[in-house]
């Protein structure tokens, strides 16, 4: 016998804000927990240090969070010169003390252009990427440092903010996969005095920006599950960059059998995916699998579509 999943079947996206001191996850159980989902899922993690903008996926929008995984991201930072931590923030250990000659704007921005455009990076050992099925974070508790193979992000924007003594902020807009602490972190070596991060609030994640966000605590006073579901975005925002393609009732239903279907594609080349709407609802996604051909890819239930 079927077991039979707890919650309601709470369908969208709500772009949080998420608080300092959570978790991504436990910021993601309240989520779920205030609507009822039966399930719910983000996309990218921020450190329990970091606030601002965490897309929550809530029941048929998990299937399509992948998408905003491999998003550009935007950042506020704060960094702090003169001090290293073995965290990279202000929630670590104290290992380094370097003094801090004064600094002007010119200096701090002559270096910042070194970190501007595709630079490499070691990821941190406090980070949750695995090393034989552990997360290095794990490791580096255990006072353990393995070796990471670095990788190439992109910085395409590094705007310096303010210079306020020994500190300054930093607005940075990045490829996926690029760890700001490691940014700081390098800047301030290049400064010669090392860094760490005092604050972190992510703006924005592909298409979405902080004018959409809401608060856990706002989310909590609304009315009714009702007004809650009314905040949720629909669930082919996540997929609002691929190109769309319509559906009569014939191919709608040879796709939800798992059926390719004849489709006139607009010119989209083989390989790539599509949303696919029947009656102007949406109903998954397509890949165009041959000339003039979609088959189906990934899809909403037959009772969500």
């Amino acid at each position: 016998m079927a077991r039979r999943r707890r919650g309601l079947p709470v369908d969208g996206v709500l772009l949080l804000d998420k608080p300092q001191g959570l978790s991504s996850n436990q910021a993601l159980q309240q989520v779920r927990r205030l609507l009822q989902a039966q399930k719910a899922g983000h996309t990218g993690t921020l450190d329990p240090m970091a606030t601002g903008l965490l897309p929550v996926c809530l029941g048929e929008a998990t299937k399509f969070s992948a998408q905003l995984l491999e998003a550009d991201k935007t950042y506020r930072t704060r960094v702090q010169l003169g001090v290293v931590t073995d965290t990279g923030d202000a929630e670590g250990e104290v290992v380094e003390r370097h003094p801090v000659a004064p600094l002007s704007v010119t200096e701090i921005e002559h270096v910042l252009e070194r970190f501007r455009g595709e630079i490499e990076q070691t990821p941190p050992m406090y980070s949750a990427l695995k090393h034989q099925g552990r997360k290095l974070y794990e490791l580096a508790r255990e006072g353990k440092t393995v070796e990471r193979a670095v990788r190439r992000v992109t910085v395409y924007d590094a705007r310096l903010l303010a210079v306020e003594g020994t500190a300054f902020e930093l607005e940075v807009r990045v490829s996926k996969g690029t760890y700001i602490r490691t940014l700081a972190e390098d800047i301030g070596r290049a400064l010669g005095c090392g860094a760490h991060i005092t604050a972190l609030r992510r703006l924005a994640t592909g298409p979405f920006g902080a004018e959409g966000m809401l608060t856990i605590d706002r989310l909590e006073a609304l009315p009714d599950q009702a007004a809650r579901e009314t905040a949720l975005l629909p669930v082919d925002v996540l997929v609002a960059h691929l190109p769309r393609l319509a559906l009569d009732e014939a191919a709608r239903q040879r796709i939800m059998q798992g059926q390719p279907v004849r489709l006139d594609v607009n010119d989209i080349a083989i390989g790539e995916l599509a949303r696919l709407y029947s009656a102007e609802t949406f109903i998954g996604l397509g890949v165009v699998s041959g000339p003039q051909e979609v088959a189906p890819k990934r899809l909403l239930s037959t009772a969500a579509a």
